[in-house]
C-alpha cells in the first residue's frame, strides 16, 4: 500500500513539472482557480460564464503592464519569487491581531492561480512557495507576468486582460489607456468585492494612488528587456 501511495506521488510529482515546463511556452487553457469557480457554482447550483482569452504580452497594454506591477508588486522584477520585507511586515501586522494582511509577489500569486486555489491554508502556503522557485527558475520574469496577466481574476468570471478589456470597456487589451489599466489593477486585491464597473470611493482611491505609482516606477517593458540583454 506504502509503495502504491509513493508511486502515485511521483506520477503526480513528474505530471506537475510536465506541466509546469509545458506552461513556460504555450498559452494556459484553464487554471486552478477557474476550475475552483467553475465547481463552487456548479455546487451551487448557479449559472456561471468564464470569459477568458489568451493573448501574448506583446498585445497587451505597457500601462497595464505597468499598474499592475505598481499595484500588487513593485520589486517584481528584482526579486527570485519573494518580498521577504514585505512578508516581515506582513507577519509584524498580523501578529498584532488586526486584519489579515497579505504579501503575496506576482510570481507567488501566478503559481496560486494556475496550479491551486484560492483558499488560504498552510498546505497552500507552502505549495505555492515551491511552485514559486520553479517558474521563477524556468520561465522567468516576462514570462510570469504574461502568465499572471492572462490568468488573474478582474471580476466573477472575467480572467485575464483581454477578457476584461473587452467586458468592461469593449477594447483589445492592447488599446487600454493610463486609467483604464489603473482602474483594472485597483481591484485586484478583491475582484468579488471591488467593481470595474460600478467603482467605490475607495477603488477611485486606489486607481488614482496606481497611476501615481506608474509614474515613479521605471517602465516595466524597459526592465524587461534589459534582463533580456
Amino acid at each position: 500500500m506504502f509503495a502504491r501511495v509513493v508511486k502515485f506521488f511521483r506520477y503526480s510529482l513528474a505530471l506537475l513539472l510536465t506541466v509546469l515546463l509545458l506552461y513556460g511556452w504555450v498559452p494556459v487553457p484553464l487554471t486552478g482557480v477557474m476550475t475552483e469557480r467553475w465547481i463552487d457554482a456548479w455546487w451551487q447550483q448557479k449559472p456561471y460564464q468564464l470569459k477568458h482569452d489568451w493573448v501574448s504580452i506583446r498585445q497587451m497594454s505597457p500601462h497595464l503592464q505597468q499598474a499592475v506591477v505598481a499595484a500588487e508588486d513593485q520589486l517584481f522584477l528584482q526579486h527570485q519569487g519573494f518580498d521577504l520585507k514585505a512578508i516581515e511586515k506582513a507577519l509584524v501586522y498580523n501578529s498584532k491581531g488586526r486584519k489579515v494582511r497579505g504579501a503575496s509577489t506576482i510570481s507567488q500569486q501566478t503559481a496560486k492561480n494556475v496550479f491551486l486555489w484560492s483558499e488560504r491554508s498552510w498546505l497552500r502556503k507552502g505549495l505555492e512557495s515551491a511552485l514559486t522557485v520553479l517558474i521563477e527558475l524556468c520561465w522567468g520574469k516576462q514570462r510570469v507576468l504574461e502568465v499572471y496577466l492572462n490568468s488573474v481574476e478582474f471580476g466573477p468570471g472575467i480572467f485575464g486582460a483581454q477578457a476584461a478589456a473587452r467586458y468592461y470597456f469593449g477594447i483589445d487589451a492592447k488599446r487600454l489607456n493610463k486609467q483604464q489599466a489603473a482602474l483594472l489593477a485597483a481591484v485586484l486585491p478583491n475582484p468579488h468585492r471591488f467593481s470595474v464597473k460600478t467603482p467605490s470611493p475607495y477603488v477611485r482611491k486606489r486607481q488614482q494612488w496606481i497611476l501615481q505609482q506608474m509614474r515613479q516606477l521605471r517602465p516595466v517593458q524597459q526592465q524587461l528587456a534589459l534582463q533580456h540583454n
